[in-house]
């Protein structure tokens, strides 16, 4: 077995060693202190396993921008949303003309009636004499109030009240929306005298066109301010069916679709310019009125429609403050325009400055060495200052 000697202490330099003598194969020690240790010859020679692969799943490190940080693994985007589902309305709510009949046949009918009711209480003898005498009948005493007399009397007066109760005057921007025992019957357009069914509903709609102009409503600009947004939309009833039975007011339904948008759309841009950014060219903001009117109608209009309405623009007429941050974004927007104009100012200066002294030493009038060329810098600049200051 082979053995091999570890010292735990450095042998002394300039001190010869001693004499060794053979002591059964194994050498004396050199320092009293040492020790030996045996290690066996297979662990000294062993060969080295086979290296063993470890399946890793793949990632992706990514160092984030700055000094002195760890990597990190890098995260998926979200999914991007659903979009909203449009509203549904029954599909087969859509409006259809109704049935209706010119006004003088209710008049004839009506009058029709009248007449019979007249001669039925004259062949009754209730008639008085005073109508007698005036409608130029004869005298008759009559048969009284029997059964076939009341079957007239009847007859007569339902038509009378179902011609003169029927008639109806159309007018234009206006529509009837009838409806019998709950269904939905149709839509009359039409303008003048009509005559219509008088057991039906009538429920007239509005078809004009017509804006609605808000009060202020809240809202909040990307950067989380509250403002204060006034909104004037300009809309109609296209389908009178959806707007009167799809809805129970169309009108709320309308107002509040126009919060919804316009919460959506102001959330998506500040409502000014920060002072840092603000000689980028055409920045994205609530100023822009075009951008923000095309938006917010479609979103308006999209919702509307499953109702029957039509909305042709809904644009903000004004854009402000709620009144807990007006003073502090005022005071704000002061100081941004303040700090432009000195800078514009003491751009002008410097340029004014660098003109001057360019020109007095190119043309040779005055000759100024360093020190004298700071002095009338410096002299010429509080001049130049000073005086746009006092425009």
């Amino acid at each position: 077995m082979s053995t091999t000697t570890t010292s735990h202490s450095p042998e002394s330099e300039g001190v010869p060693e001693p004499a060794t003598r053979d002591t059964g194969g194994r050498g004396a020690r050199v320092i009293h202190t040492e020790a030996t240790t045996e290690i066996p010859v297979h662990l000294l020679f062993r060969d080295e396993p086979e290296p063993v692969s470890v399946a890793l799943a793949p990632a992706v490190v990514s160092r984030r921008r700055g000094t002195g940080e760890q990597p990190r693994i890098a995260r998926r985007a979200p999914a991007p949303l659903p979009p909203r589902p449009a509203p549904e309305v029954d599909p087969d709510l859509v409006e259809r003309p109704a049935r209706v009949l010119p006004g003088t046949v209710g008049v004839l009918a009506g009058a029709a009636g009248a007449a019979g009711c007249v001669l039925a209480s004259w062949w009754a003898g209730v008639l008085p004499l005073l109508a007698v005498d005036a409608l130029g009948l004869s005298a008759h005493t009559g048969a009284g109030l029997g059964g076939p007399q009341w079957a007239a009397l009847a007859g007569c007066g339902a038509l009378a009240l179902f011609g003169f109760g029927g008639l109806a005057r159309g007018r234009t921007g206006r529509a009837w929306v009838l409806g019998l025992f709950g269904r939905y019957r149709g839509t009359v357009r039409r303008t003048g005298l009509m005559w219509v069914n008088p057991l039906v509903l009538r429920r007239r709609i509005d078809v004009r066109l017509r804006h609605w102009r808000s009060e202020a409503m809240p809202a909040v600009d990307a950067n989380g301010v509250a403002l204060r947004v006034t909104v004037l939309v300009v809309w109609r009833v296209r389908d009178t069916a959806r707007a009167a039975l799809g809805v129970e007011d169309h009108q709320q339904y309308l107002r509040e679709c126009v919060e919804a948008a316009l919460a959506r759309v102001l959330a998506q841009l500040p409502a000014d310019v920060p002072p840092h950014t603000a000689g980028a060219a055409d920045p994205a903001t609530l100023r822009n009125t075009e951008a923000v009117s095309d938006a917010l109608t479609r979103l308006v209009a999209a919702d509307a429609a499953a109702v029957g309405l039509q909305v042709f623009s809904a644009q903000p007429l004004g854009v402000e403050y709620a009144p807990e941050v007006a003073a502090v974004m005022q005071r704000r927007r002061i100081a941004a325009l303040d700090a432009r104009h000195r800078d514009k100012v003491l751009t002008s200066v410097v340029d004014s400055v660098e003109d001057t002294v360019t020109r007095l030493t190119v043309r040779g009038l005055v000759e100024l060495d360093d020190y004298e060329r700071k002095a009338l810098v410096k002299d010429l600049t509080v001049a130049f200052y000073t005086g746009h200051g006092d425009r």
